[in-house]
Formats: structure tokens, C-alpha cells, sequence
């Protein structure tokens, strides 16, 4: 079809071609009497020389003023769709241009049977010329992606955009090559596509595990466990999610070694999103003597129960601290302290707890309050109502 408009379009050169002096007899290749080398005399070389060098001077002074419009219109922190549409035209207006130049190259020179793969030859370079900007027109579209991505909480979002760009591109190169293959060369689709279709049930049978993973990543990307960033606990891996691909899952642990978790093992794994906690509990046991009077352990309650009434902002307020005497341990008396510290950031609550610390050695050693540590006492009998029959050899012996 495209051929055809093409072939029905003016060709000027063939009259100068007429026009001019004989280039060979039928049959001829090479005559260097006459000056003809594969049936086309000097002149219809250096046309075709000249018309090259045209379309890559044409192309390029083009591609520099789009370009350079462009980036006029797209500069700034928010480009202009008009300006972004426009860059993706500075490529492919160098193609279509050289495209142009060997079809009007093709007018003057004696092809023969040729014509046709010339003809075929500059539709295929344009059509591929509009193919390329459709594939940088997935940029454009990629843009304005990110801008809406950004405007949600969610980043998982963020890392669905370069997926889908990448997706849409290897469809337009699809597309691009079908259309070439169909229209231009006039290849018979329906019976390639079919023939695909046997090879590709074979194929799908040995890439089950690549679709699962497929299929595993859509469904991370519709529940959305965790986000990019987040601190999660995944089959016995703990750290942060670096990047969710359509494969994979990549997983940056606490002391910096990568994990890649296979999507299809992933969404059959229980995930425990650490970071989703609203507050990161502690539970602390202090241990005093067992030789410590009621009342100075009372005082020891108290001492726990002042000192987080002082820090009342860091506790969530569904969730207050509490301090009991708990247990009657093997070797110390229990005092057990709960509390929930928030914001649940790691780094805060080691910080939080160091003071804390402090201040409670601080304050037990100011009230005379002992802490316990595993003791063991051993109470030896000295009168024992037996005695040891010792014989008279073992008293010789001595």
C-alpha cells in the first residue's frame, strides 16, 4: 500500500535520465569506454553522491533547529508538552530525511529490476523514521507519569513507571517490525503469527518460571505490601526494598548485602513490613537483690514511673507506658517496664533508650537500690553424723 503511493509519486529524473546521453546497452555491468558502472553512467553516481550528502546536510540543519526550539520551549523545571513533542522529532527527521534523498536519488538512475527493493528500501527508512518518534513519544508519556506517581504517598507507583515504559517500547518496536514486514515487504502475518503460536506454547512451557514471576509482580503491584524504601522482614531477610522489577525483588540487608527474591517466591512468602509499625515496642526487665527492702523496691517502681511520665511525648497516645513488679526470679527480684516509642525511627529509639539508661543507673545508685546479676551460693555442712571407714592399708599408705 505504502509502496504503491510512492510509485505513483512524480519522478522528474527519469525525464533527465531520457534526456542524457545512452547509459548502456541491456545486459551491460561495466564499460569503462563509456563510463557506465552497473548500468549507471558518472553523472547518475555523483547525483546519487550528492543527493546522499543533501539529505544528511538537510537532515542534520533540520535536527538542530528542532533540537534547539525545543529546548527553548521544555526548559525549566515544568517543560511544555509542545516543546517535549517537538525534541522527539530532532532524531528522526535526520532518517527520514536521508529516506528522502535516495528516493529522489532513485528517480535518475537506471535500477531495472531494483526498483523495487530501492522503493522498499526508502519506505522502510521512513517508515522506521515514524517509528522512532513514537518510541521517544513514550518519554513524553513517561513524564507526565512521574509527575502524577509523585503526587500519591505510595513509591511502589514510582517504580511501575520505567516498567511500563519499558513495556510500551518493546510494543512499538513490535509494531513497527510487523507493519514493515507486512506492508512493505508484504510478508503473510497471519501464517508467521501462527507459526509463533506453536513455537511460543513450547516456549511458554520452559519459561513457567519467568511468567510466574511476571504474574507475581503484578500482584505485588495491586496489593502493594510494602513501598520502595521501607524496611520489610522476607524469608528470613531483614532490610530495605531497592527496586521491584518484573523478575525480582531486590533487598538491601541491614549490614549491606543484596538479596534478589524471585517475585513468584515472594508473593508466597509471609512479609513483615517493618517499617508500617506505628511505634517500636521495648520490654525491660530490672533486676534488684533479693536482700532489698520493700519499701526502697516500692521506691524503685516509682523512680521507673516518674521517669517515663517526664517523657510523655514519645509514647503514642493509645499506647502508655506501665511498670509492674512482675516475678520473684531464681536470683533477683522483676521489675518489668513496657513502653511504645514513637516515631518508630531506629535510630531515635537507641538514642531514646541510651538516656534512659543513664538515668536510671543514675537514679538507683543515688537511692542506695541494688541490681542483681546471676549469683550462685554454695553452703557446705561442716557436722556431718558420718564418718569414713578408712582400712589399714590405705592408713599404711598414708
Amino acid at each position: 500500500m505504502i509502496e504503491q503511493a510512492f510509485a505513483h509519486l512524480p519522478s522528474p529524473g527519469c525525464l533527465l535520465a531520457a534526456a542524457a546521453a545512452p547509459a548502456s546497452r541491456p545486459g551491460e555491468v561495466l564499460s569503462l569506454d563509456r563510463g557506465v558502472f552497473l548500468g549507471n553512467n558518472l553523472w547518475q553516481w555523483l547525483g546519487l553522491l550528492a543527493s546522499v550528502l543533501a539529505g544528511f546536510v538537510i537532515g542534520k540543519a533540520a535536527a538542530f533547529v528542532i533540537q534547539k526550539q525545543s529546548e527553548r520551549m521544555a526548559a525549566g523545571d515544568n517543560p511544555s508538552a509542545p516543546g517535549m513533542l517537538l525534541g522527539c522529532l530532532a532524531g528522526p527527521v535526520k532518517l527520514l530525511a536521508v529516506s528522502g534523498a535516495l528516493y529522489a536519488a532513485g528517480t535518475f538512475l537506471t535500477l531495472g529490476d531494483a526498483a523495487v527493493l530501492w522503493r522498499r528500501l526508502c519506505v522502510t527508512l521512513a517508515v522506521l523514521a515514524a517509528g522512532w518518534v513514537i518510541y521517544r513519544l513514550v518519554d513524553v508519556l513517561e513524564h507526565y507519569l512521574r509527575l502524577w506517581t509523585g503526587k500519591t504517598d505510595t513509591q511502589l507507583d514510582d517504580q511501575l513507571v520505567p516498567l511500563l515504559r519499558k513495556t510500551l517500547r518493546v510494543f512499538v518496536v513490535i509494531v513497527v517490525l510487523l507493519f514493515i514486514a507486512q506492508n512493505v515487504f508484504e510478508w503473510d502475518i497471519a501464517a508467521l503469527v501462527a507459526g509463533l503460536g506453536i513455537g511460543g506454547l513450547a516456549f511458554a512451557l520452559a519459561a513457567k518460571d519467568t511468567i510466574a514471576n511476571l504474574f507475581g509482580s503484578v500482584t505485588i503491584f495491586a496489593d502493594r505490601p510494602f513501598q520502595l524504601g521501607e524496611r520489610v522482614k522476607i524469608a528470613g531477610h531483614d532490610g530495605m526494598i531497592e527496586e521491584v522489577g518484573f523478575r525480582s525483588t531486590r533487598i538491601r540487608t541491614l549490614d549491606g548485602a543484596l538479596v534478589v527474591i524471585p517475585n513468584a517466591v515472594l508473593v508466597n512468602e509471609s512479609i513483615e513490613n517493618i517499617s508500617k509499625r506505628p511505634s517500636i515496642k521495648r520490654v525491660l526487665n530490672v533486676t534488684v537483690t533479693y536482700d532489698t527492702p520493700p519499701a526502697r523496691l516500692q521506691r524503685g517502681v516509682d523512680i521507673l514511673r516518674e521517669m517515663l511520665e517526664a517523657r510523655t511525648a514519645s509514647w503514642p497516645p493509645d499506647c502508655p507506658p506501665r511498670v509492674y513488679f512482675s516475678d520473684f526470679n531464681a536470683e533477683s527480684l522483676n521489675i518489668i517496664v513496657y513502653y511504645w516509642f514513637s516515631p518508630p525511627d531506629w535510630w531515635k529509639y537507641l538514642a531514646f533508650n541510651h538516656d534512659f539508661n543513664m538515668e536510671l543507673l543514675r537514679r538507683y545508685n543515688d537511692e542506695g537500690i541494688e541490681f542483681a546479676f546471676p549469683t550462685r551460693t554454695l553452703y557446705v555442712k561442716q557436722d556431718s553424723p558420718f564418718t569414713a571407714v578408712v582400712s589399714g592399708e590405705a592408713k599404711a599408705a598414708q
